[in-house]
C-alpha cells in the first residue's frame, strides 16, 4: 500500500542536507509519495528504511521478467484497474504452444516462420516472445530437446507446460539458461515444483481448480521464499475467464491482496477449436486483463491486429504517440518528386504516409515535431505555424535532395501559406487536400 508523504518522512534520516535537489527532507517525502522523485536521490537513507521504502512501493502486482535476450520482457508490474486512471506498464506477452513430440523438421519450419513475424510501427518493432513447450506423455527427453531447440535455435523465449516435476526438471537443465515460466504448480506437486523454481531462480505459474483457490497456493509457495510468480486460475471459458482476471486485478489492485498480487496467463488455445477465435478472445483478454495469452499458432492475419490492439492499449494515454521529425522518402523519389509535410502524430503520419505510398508517386514526406498533435490541434495551438513549418524546412535538409520548389501543406492548415511563403522566398506553397483519402487523386493529377 502506498505511503503518505508525512509516513515517508518518518523514515528519512531528516538532515535536510538538499543533496537530493531540494531544501528539505519534508519536500523530498512529498515528491517520493507524488512519484516526483526517486529514493535513491537521498544519499544518507538508512538500509532498514530503503528497505521499508522500497517494500511500501512496490507495484501491487509484481513486475514478474521472463526471458533473455532481445525478447526478454516484464509482464506485471501493473498499478491502476483502468488505463485512463494512469496507464498500463507492461504488454501483454504473446505465446504460440507446441507440443514436445512435434518432428524436429516441423519445429525448424515453424520457428523459422515465427521468428519472421516483426513489424515496425512508430519506430517500435512489435513481435510475439514466448513459445509454450507442453508436456504430451512423450516423456522427459522428448520433452528437453524440443526446449532446448528453441532456446538455442530462435530468439524466442520459453514457457515450460508440465505438471510432472521429473519432466520439468529435465526441461530446466535443457532451457534454464533462458529463463523459462515454469508451468505450473498445481496442489498436488507445489512443493517439488516451488523447490524446483526456488532452486533455478526461475519464475513459476500457480494453476487451481478456481481464482478462490489460487491464494492458498500462492501463499504456500512465497511462504518457500518463491517471489515470481504467474497466475493461473483454470478457467477455459470466456465469461468464467474474464471474470476471473477482472477479479483478480481487483482484489489486488483494490482490496490490497498480496496473495493476488501477481500477473496473469490465459489460454485461449484451450478455449476455442480454430484460430480465429483464439484471436477474438486473445483480443478481449490483452484488454482485460492477461500478462501471457497463449496461442495455438502464430499467423500474420491474426497476429499482427494483436499486436496493434497491445501498442495501443499499453501506449500512455497521456503521451501521444509520435513518429521521429525529419525527411521520410516514400516510393523511392527523385530529385523532382513532390514535398508534403505534416505533422508527427503518429495516426496522422501512418494515414498520411499510407495514401502517398498507395499513389504510387515518389514523393518526401516532411514531419515536422509537433509534440504529437494533430495538424488542427498542433495550428491551434501554435506548433504549426507558417514561421515554423517554414524554417523547420528550411533546416531540414530537403533542398539537398530535391530541385523542387514547391512544397504541399494539409489542407486544414491552409491558413498557414502566407507566413510559409514569406519564410521560403523562391517556394512555391501549395494547399493540399483536407482528407487524406484525397491524396492519392491529387498526387496524380500532378
Amino acid at each position: 500500500m502506498a505511503l503518505t508523504g508525512i509516513q515517508i518522512f518518518k523514515l528519512l534520516p531528516k538532515t535536510n542536507c538538499k543533496e537530493c535537489g531540494v531544501p528539505t527532507c519534508l519536500a523530498f517525502a512529498m515528491n517520493l509519495a507524488s512519484g516526483k522523485a526517486e529514493l535513491d536521490s537521498c544519499p544518507y537513507v538508512s538500509e532498514e528504511a530503503r528497505a521499508a521504502l522500497s517494500e511500501a512501493a512496490a507495484p501491487p502486482i509484481r513486475p514478474v521478467v521472463i526471458g533473455k535476450g532481445v525478447r526478454q520482457a516484464t509482464t506485471g508490474g501493473e498499478t491502476v484497474q483502468y488505463r485512463h486512471e494512469k496507464t498500463f506498464y507492461n504488454p501483454t506477452l504473446l505465446a504460440a504452444r507446441v507440443p514436445a513430440d512435434l518432428k524436429p523438421e516441423e519445429l525448424a519450419r515453424r520457428l523459422k516462420a515465427w521468428n519472421a513475424f516483426q513489424y515496425e510501427r512508430v519506430g517500435l518493432t512489435l513481435r510475439p516472445e514466448l513459445v509454450a513447450v507442453q508436456d504430451t506423455g512423450a516423456g522427459a527427453e522428448a520433452f528437453a530437446r524440443t526446449a532446448k531447440t528453441i532456446a538455442e535455435t530462435s530468439e524466442f523465449n520459453v514457457i515450460l507446460m508440465t505438471e510432472d516435476p521429473a519432466v520439468m526438471k529435465a526441461g530446466v537443465a535443457a532451457a534454464g539458461f533462458k529463463r523459462p515460466l515454469l508451468y505450473a504448480a498445481t496442489a498436488a506437486n507445489a512443493e517439488a515444483m516451488g523447490a524446483l523454481a526456488k532452486e533455478s531462480g526461475l519464475p513459476l505459474a500457480v494453476k487451481a481448480p478456481s481464482a478462490a483457490e489460487l491464494a492458498p497456493l500462492t501463499q504456500k509457495l512465497t511462504g518457500l521464499g518463491l517471489k515470481d510468480l504467474v497466475l493461473d486460475p483454470g478457467s477455459r471459458e470466456l465469461k468464467q475467464a474474464h471474470e476471473d482476471m477482472v477479479a483478480i486485478r481487483r482484489a489486488a489492485l483494490k482490496d490490497g491482496n498480496r496473495a493476488l498480487g501477481f500477473p496473469t496467463i490465459v489460454f485461449p488455445c484451450e478455449m476455442a477449436s480454430n484460430l480465429d477465435v483464439e484471436t477474438m478472445l486473445a483480443a478481449t483478454f490483452i484488454a482485460k486483463y492477461g500478462g501471457i495469452v497463449v496461442l495455438s499458432d502464430f499467423a500474420g492475419e491474426s497476429l499482427f491486429p494483436l499486436l496493434l490492439e497491445r501498442l495501443n492499449i499499453f501506449t500512455d494515454p497521456q503521451r501521444p504517440m509520435t513518429v521521429t521529425q525529419g525527411i521520410y522518402e516514400i516510393n523511392q523519389p527523385s530529385e523532382n518528386s513532390p514535398v508534403l509535410v505534416t505533422t508527427n502524430f503518429a495516426l496522422t503520419y501512418f494515414i498520411v504516409s499510407g495514401e502517398v505510398e498507395a499513389s504510387r508517386v515518389p514523393s518526401y514526406l516532411l514531419i515536422k515535431d509537433s509534440e504529437g498533435l494533430s495538424v488542427m490541434t498542433a495550428w491551434a495551438a501554435g506548433k504549426f505555424s507558417g514561421d515554423d513549418v517554414g524554417q523547420f524546412v528550411k533546416k531540414s535538409g530537403i533542398e539537398e535532395k530535391t530541385k523542387t520548389r514547391e512544397i504541399i501543406i494539409p489542407g486544414y492548415a491552409a491558413a498557414i501559406a502566407g507566413d510559409m511563403e514569406e519564410e521560403l522566398p523562391g517556394w512555391k506553397v501549395t494547399v493540399g487536400p483536407r482528407e487524406a483519402a484525397h491524396i492519392p487523386a491529387f498526387l496524380k493529377a500532378r
